[in-house]
């Protein structure tokens, strides 16, 4: 446990040095095209995974590789850690998130998220938080950017479930374009708002695409979650063996 935290310390130490600097190159390039600034920010994001690879132990594989379409799609996930918004960025490049909006409040992290091009909503104000989502998700996925959208809105410690909220299935539903779910068990080694990241190797599954074509949004939802759900038990006990 010493060990971790020291880790831990270190990692924390080099994200609050490199953070500040990379947040106002990437405000710079704000007059570039919203690829080219995903290019920017993702940098420092691939340099996070590296820090946290060699200082934290923290290494992850990806089962189902083979269903990630050829074309951007929609990707719904669990969301068990911070763990997850840096490693899809790698996993499925370009993207842009749905979040909420005050995110983008918080001083560099959320300036530099800004200039990713997210969908930023205000989740109190209902149906129009789902028009938003449908209307500049189509944009987006227009522009070649996978939308990445964690339907219980919030990280989830493992082993509990949230409330799966219906934009994900609202989106796919109305912009006819697949959803591929993500199940993975970040939370064990990298937990909801903890200091301390336990080394050790990830294991994120990719299902297989689901064609929303015909489908409501509520039956989409609950076929989404039951994969996600299932998956997330299937290899947390994978990995405790």
């Amino acid at each position: 446990m010493v060990l971790a935290i020291l880790r831990s310390t270190l990692y924390l130490l080099l994200q609050i040095i490199i953070t500040p600097p990379y947040a106002l190159i990437t405000l710079a390039c704000f007059p570039l095209s919203a690829r080219n600034r995903y290019r920017v920010t993702s940098s420092w994001t691939i340099l996070m995974l590296f820090l946290l690879r060699v200082i934290c132990g923290i290494r992850y594989r990806v089962l189902g590789a083979e269903h990630i379409p050829e074309t951007p799609s929609i990707v719904l996930s669990k969301h068990q850690s911070a763990w997850e918004t840096l490693a899809f960025q790698k996993i499925f490049p370009p993207q842009v998130w749905v979040l909420k909006k005050e995110l983008l409040r918080i001083p560099f992290f959320g300036w530099g998220l800004a200039m990713t091009s997210p969908i930023a909503i205000d989740r109190s104000s209902g149906k129009a938080a789902l028009e938003q989502v449908v209307e500049q998700g189509r944009d987006r996925l227009k522009q070649g950017f996978w939308v990445v959208i964690f339907p219980e809105g919030t990280r989830i410690a493992p082993g509990k479930k949230g409330k799966y909220r219906i934009g994900g299935a609202w989106l796919a539903t109305h912009v006819d374009v697949p959803v591929v779910p993500v199940a993975h068990n970040a939370g064990e080694f990298w937990g909801r708002n903890s200091f301390i990241k336990r080394p050790g190797t990830i294991t994120v599954s990719i299902g297989a695409p689901i064609d929303p074509g015909g489908m409501d949004p509520g039956d989409l939802n609950v076929k989404v979650e039951a994969w996600i759900e299932a998956e997330v038990k299937r290899i947390s006990n994978y990995s405790k063996t």
